[in-house]
């Protein structure tokens, strides 16, 4: 890769985190070659770890030393996922440690069926954190409204954590309303260091695009028309704008004297989905300081390749308000997109995660018999 992904980092203050993980990327030494070429850190969900699992011998052995007896598939599938977090954390902990814990995370998320199960999710969320065992760990929780509790009590236990599935300001808002929350509840602790907790508050971009251009183009106005493509950069921009103005002033100042870290915007579903579009647009145009962008293997290939590194996040921000500004005009209910973006972005997981459990159960089955 060029040398576009530091570049990243140490001109602009974004760091690129890779998105997907499976077993031979940690046998083979690829990851730690990412990791040289400038990658900063690693997220996973269930349906990379669905891909992964079923589409690869290279968990076998493990499967069948664990599955041989009759305990619950889903612990025999934890056990699979565990063993990769665990590698993944160990291959980036020097970048922890060189960073001085800004980065070199690798997450891991709870149970997809949870998203809506507070305290199951909180539960989830902490047996997580103790049975993996790594400083270098977030766990991922859901930005659903029943997610926000468990966050909030996860950071005033001095836990790192990864909130994702957001797609509406708003609920961005009660996010690090969460956050800020919980380190204040962690502070009041004399002996608390809160330097050592992290957090990234994960956007999902290109499917904003894709449910908003569906609804443009069933409009068909030369306004709705107009407004194709932009309604994902314009929110990444307008909740960068929210970032900044609430990670300031006083309240916040009492927290960074205590060493508390901001919690950064990651940009999530960053490969671009409608072929009309640059490969490398939801990386080029939300490009900032204090930011990182999750990529997978293929969009974060077509940016070293050919991505441009300049700072653009804050950039014509006055157009991105007018394109929001423009979107109820010609029928497009932001808070109506987002409803449905996260509870299919919930289903989409927990399809993913029921179809692994289905079938490890069928090959436990096999192993069995």
């Amino acid at each position: 890769m060029s040398n576009r992904i530091e570049q990243l980092y140490s001109e602009q203050g974004q760091s690129a985190w890779l998105d997907n993980l499976k077993r031979d990327y940690i046998t083979s030494g690829k990851l730690v070659e990412v990791r040289e070429s400038g990658v900063r850190g690693l997220t996973s969900n269930p349906s990379i770890f669905q891909k992964a699992i079923q589409g690869s011998a290279d968990y076998d052995q493990q499967f069948n030393e664990i599955a041989a007896d009759t305990g619950d598939i889903v612990d025999d599938y934890w056990s699979l996922v565990i063993r990769d977090i665990h590698g993944a954390c160990d291959v980036f902990s020097k970048m922890y440690d060189h960073s001085n814990g800004v980065d070199g995370y690798v997450s891991v998320e709870v149970a997809p069926s949870l998203a809506h199960d507070e305290s199951g999710t909180e539960t989830a969320a902490r047996h997580l954190h103790e049975r993996i065992n790594r400083r270098n760990l977030m766990v991922k929780i859901p930005g659903t409204a029943e997610g926000l509790g468990p966050i909030q009590q996860m950071i005033s236990e001095g836990r790192s954590i990864n909130v994702t599935l957001i797609f509406s300001i708003p609920r961005y808002a009660d996010v690090m309303e969460a956050y800020i929350t919980g380190l204040e509840q962690f502070a009041t602790d004399p002996g608390a260091d809160l330097s050592q907790v992290a957090s990234v508050a994960s956007f999902f971009i290109s499917r904003v695009d894709v449910e908003v251009d569906k609804r443009l183009n069933a409009n068909g106005s030369d306004e709705a028309l107009a407004l194709r493509g932009k309604a994902a950069v314009a929110q990444g921009k307008l909740a960068y704008k929210l970032f900044t103005e609430t990670f300031s002033g006083p309240r916040w100042e009492a927290l960074v004297a205590r060493g508390a870290r901001v919690q950064r915007p990651l940009w999530a579903s960053t490969s671009t989905k409608n072929p009309d579009y640059p490969d490398t647009l939801y990386v080029d145009e939300l490009i900032g300081p204090d930011t990182v962008n999750t990529l997978p293997d293929a969009t974060l290939e077509a940016f070293a390749d050919h991505g441009t590194v300049a700072r653009r996040i804050d950039a014509d921000v006055d157009k991105a308000e007018a394109v929001w500004a423009a979107l109820p005009g010609v029928g497009v209910d932001m808070d109506e997109v987002a409803d449905q973006l996260e509870r299919e972005g919930v289903a989409s997981f927990i399809t993913a995660f029921d179809e692994l459990i289905e079938a490890l159960e069928a090959k436990a089955a096999e192993l069995r018999s």
